[in-house]
């Protein structure tokens, strides 16, 4: 398998807090899709990769709020064992 690092540019498109009794966040979820729109440049992440779909089950309170609706992020994908970095 090859090393190099696939990008795909996401939209959020909800976030929903899961409560406990007390009112305090248990868990957030996030969904995403792949841009399709609202710039040039999604476009042409678009025409690349026109279909994407994430759905993240977070339960570390302190990545609560990290993704907001509405905002867009690069999302990387790099094969184990790989660094981030490039090697």
């Amino acid at each position: 398998m090859a090393e190099a690092t696939l990008r795909c540019k996401m939209h959020v498109e909800s976030v929903t807090a899961l409560k406990r009794a007390d009112g305090t966040i248990e868990q957030e979820v996030v969904k995403l899709r792949a841009v399709h729109s609202g710039s040039e440049e999604n476009q042409q992440w678009a025409k690349w990769t026109p279909a994407a779909h994430f759905e993240i089950y977070i339960n570390n309170p302190d990545a609560f709020d990290k993704l907001s609706k509405g905002h867009e992020f690069y999302v990387d994908f790099t094969p184990e064992g790989v660094s981030a970095a490039g090697g």
